[in-house]
């Protein structure tokens, strides 16, 4: 699995063309919640790839099981890159994919999640779902680090199977931290926010 997940990434950053930039922040193998906005079915493979070796190997996508289960290759690779797969359609009270993703990270793993839920095909990031808020309350410690993906919807279309090799661009912002008694409302727009500035930047 090891051999595949290092071929994976290595073909995401070729199709990609990736360029990764670091604004107010480095690389680090501490537990972290990497979230960024959404375009293409490849944004979770290509933001992995992106991080050196020793934190892609403690470091797990959260994504759509419905999705990533649905034919032989795409399984796959959801196992060669360690993706945490989340029902999207049976969610059940004592069972939420949040309560989920804090078992499955423990004190090891660190998540890339996309709080905007499905892709977005517009320019502008959508309204965060409230996922990130209750991860942040029942982890506070947990390092939230803002990522910006440009030009993947135009990699892997919406409706297209094969990538188009383009260049995009990566940028990974300043950690921020669920302040204490900040509202859910307020952490969210925050949260979009820090996304946001990064697409200018």
């Amino acid at each position: 699995m090891a051999a595949t997940a290092s071929f994976l990434a290595l073909i995401a950053k070729l199709l990609s063309g990736a360029k990764v930039r670091w604004v107010e922040s480095q690389p680090d193998t501490c537990q972290r919640v990497y979230f960024a906005n959404h375009t293409s079915h490849l944004d979770a493979l290509v933001l992995w790839s992106c991080l050196p070796r020793e934190v892609r190997q403690v470091t797990r996508a959260v994504a759509a099981r419905d999705y990533w289960e649905g034919g032989a290759v795409r399984r796959h690779i959801a196992r060669s890159f360690n993706v945490l797969l989340i029902d999207r359609e049976n969610i059940k009270v004592h069972q939420s994919p949040v309560e989920r993703m804090i078992r499955e990270i423990g004190n090891r793993y660190s998540l890339i999640v996309f709080p905007e839920g499905g892709r977005n095909s517009g320019e502008e990031l959508g309204e965060f779902k409230s996922g990130l808020y209750y991860l942040a309350k029942k982890r506070p410690e947990l390092e939230l680090v803002p990522v910006y993906m440009e030009n993947l919807n135009r990699v892997l279309p919406r409706g297209e199977v094969l990538p188009v090799p383009l260049l995009s661009c990566i940028t990974f912002g300043p950690p921020m931290w669920l302040e204490a008694g900040e509202p859910k409302t307020n952490f969210l727009t925050r949260a979009r926010q820090a996304v946001r500035r990064l697409k200018d930047l």
